[in-house]
């Protein structure tokens, strides 16, 4: 099937940054779990669930077809704004300061010393090792997957773009993680997850019109609108929620 990326372009490009944010999350954890129990077991625990997680993609993915366009719309359309909404939402209020931002260096300590070294690549198989990194890797997948479905759902011939873009996230992030040898830190992830939220939720809000048969003026560029909508709502809220957060804060003892 040929792609239109001139209408494709916005999907892979919400997939690859979505994906971005769950890759660095588990290579944080899989790079403790190397340095701490071993590399070969951490390579095991990542790539069988790589596997996993793929055959859910080829074994999910076509059954999408099967079901009228609409209703996969409407119901995918729904749960990827409720996910964009509660990604936009602590974002919103990590970029207020009410809640502290994601260290994937503090992640990664934490990780380190509640693994220990159990081996250090001694021993030839560590199930401790291998399960923390493919349950890592799984779980920070399956959201992935979501994304690839969700935003590959709204339209013919989507899911392929949205499946390059998750992959090229991948490949981007292991890439670094081979180089570097230690967690993505200096990733802006808070920044990465403000616009992630915002485009997750216009893609949600555009799926969930046209599920319902609203006819979206400018059709596909509806989304453009949608996501500067989001993210300007999300803008003015940093300093509503700053404000609100220090008008509720206790005053210091004199």
């Amino acid at each position: 099937m040929a792609i239109d990326w001139v209408h494709a372009w916005p999907t892979a490009l919400a997939a690859f940054l979505a994906s971005i944010v769950e890759f660095v999350e588990a290579l944080t954890i899989v790079l403790a779990v190397g340095a701490t129990r071993g590399w070969q077991n951490a390579l095991a625990g990542a790539a069988g669930a790589l596997a996993v997680l793929l055959a859910i993609v080829l074994l999910f993915g076509p059954l999408l077809t099967r079901i009228p366009l609409r209703d996969v719309q409407l119901v995918v359309g729904g749960l990827l704004l409720l996910f964009g909404m509660r990604w936009l939402r602590k974002a919103i209020l990590r970029s207020a300061g009410v809640i502290a931002l994601h260290d994937e260096d503090e992640a990664y300590g934490e990780q380190a010393a509640a693994l220990g070294t159990g081996g250090g690549g001694r021993l030839r198989w560590d199930a401790v090792a291998v399960t923390t990194a493919f349950k890592i890797t799984m779980l920070e997948g399956l959201e992935v997957v979501f994304i690839v479905v969700a935003v590959g759902a709204g339209g013919a011939g989507l899911l392929v773009p949205a499946s390059l873009g998750a992959l090229g996230a991948l490949i981007v992030v292991v890439a670094l993680g081979v180089a570097l040898h230690r967690p993505l830190s200096m990733v802006p992830e808070n920044t990465l997850k403000f616009t992630v939220g915002v485009l997750l939720s216009a893609f949600g809000a555009f799926w969930v019109g046209e599920g319902i048969g609203l006819d979206w003026p400018g059709g596909d560029w509806a989304v453009a609108a949608l996501t500067a909508g989001f993210l300007g709502l999300s803008v003015l809220a940093v300093p509503t929620c700053r404000r609100r957060a220090a008008a509720l804060r206790p005053l210091p003892n004199l």
